[in-house]
C-alpha cells in the first residue's frame, strides 16, 4: 500500500496524530550519484526514477509537516556531508560553560585559523542550515544546486581556509510542562548575533589577511557594519547571491558584487 493511501485510510486530521520519520531511508528516499533525491523501493532497496511527492495526503497541513520534517532530517544529512568533505565542527561562542546541546555551531576547514586566505559561506535566513543554500533546491533538484558543496570544493582546490556559517541556529526546543520550552542560543540569538559572536571569536583572531565572503541575502553587510576596520583591512571580496541589496556602509562598495544565480535560491 502507498504511503499517500495509508495515509487516507488512517483519516490524519489532527497534528497529534503526526509521527515522522528520522532518517532519509525511513521516509523512503535517498540521494542518487547525481545528487538527486529519489524515491526507495521498499522491496529491493534500490532508488527508483521518481523524485519527491509532496502531495501524499488530502490533509495540506499533514503534507506541510512531513515536508518540514524532511527538511529537518537533510539538515542533519547535509551536516554529516560537511564532515565528509573534512570539516570540523566548532562551538558558538568558543568559550562557554553551557552544554553542549545548548551552544550554536559552525564548520570550519582544519586550516581555518592559520591560513592567510579564507573563505567565509554564508546562508540565507528562513529554514536552511549550515551548508544549505535553499531546502527546495536540495529536494527538488540536487544537492550540488541547493547546498555549498560546489564552493566548498572549489575553496579547496584553490588553497582557502572555510568557516561555514550556521546563522539560522538560534535557539533549542527543550522539555517543559506542558510543552517545549524555546530557550535562545547564547551569542547565537539571531543571525546579526551569530555573525558578530563567530567573527570575534574566529575570523577576527585568525591569522586570516584575505577573505571573501559568500553570502545569500546581506549577510556579508552584517558584518560589515559591526566590524569596520577589520572589515577593510581582511575583506577583500564579498559576493551577495540573488541579492538587492547594496553595501549600506560606504566604503564597501568596491568589494561587493552582487552574484545572478542560474536557478532562483529563494
Amino acid at each position: 500500500m502507498s504511503l499517500r493511501n495509508i495515509v487516507r485510510k488512517t483519516g490524519i486530521t489532527t497534528m497529534a496524530c503526526f509521527n515522522f520519520p528520522k532518517s532519509l531511508n525511513e521516509f523512503g528516499y535517498d540521494f542518487d550519484a547525481d545528487g538527486k533525491l529519489k524515491k526507495l523501493n521498499t522491496a529491493t532497496g534500490l532508488l527508483i526514477n521518481e523524485g519527491f511527492d509532496f502531495n501524499v495526503s488530502e490533509n495540506p497541513q499533514y503534507n506541510q509537516k512531513r515536508y518540514e520534517a524532511l527538511g529537518e532530517v537533510i539538515n542533519e544529512y547535509v551536516y554529516s556531508l560537511l564532515e565528509k568533505e573534512g570539516l570540523n565542527r566548532l562551538p558558538v561562542p568558543k568559550q562557554s560553560t553551557v552544554s553542549v546541546n545548548r551552544k550554536s555551531f559552525i564548520f570550519a576547514s582544519n586550516d581555518a585559523l592559520e591560513n592567510e586566505k579564507i573563505l567565509v559561506l554564508i546562508h540565507g535566513s528562513g529554514v536552511v542550515r549550515a551548508g544549505q543554500w535553499a531546502r527546495r533546491l536540495i529536494i527538488n533538484d540536487s544537492l550540488f544546486t541547493g547546498t555549498q558543496i560546489p564552493y566548498i570544493r572549489k575553496a579547496k582546490d584553490l588553497g582557502y581556509g572555510l568557516f561555514v556559517l550556521n546563522t539560522n541556529d538560534n535557539f533549542r526546543l527543550i522539555k517543559g510542562k506542558p510543552n517545549k520550552i524555546k530557550v535562545s542560543l547564547k551569542g547565537s540569538e539571531d543571525p546579526h548575533e551569530h555573525l558578530k559572536t563567530v567573527w570575534n571569536d574566529y575570523i577576527g583572531p585568525s591569522n586570516s589577511k584575505y577573505v571573501a565572503i559568500v553570502a545569500h541575502s546581506y549577510g556579508g553587510e552584517c558584518i560589515a557594519m559591526d566590524h569596520v576596520e577589520e572589515f577593510k583591512r581582511k575583506v577583500f571580496a564579498v559576493g551577495l547571491t540573488d541579492s538587492v541589496h547594496i553595501a549600506r556602509s560606504k566604503g564597501f562598495e568596491h568589494v561587493v558584487k552582487k552574484i545572478k544565480m542560474k536557478r532562483s535560491l529563494k
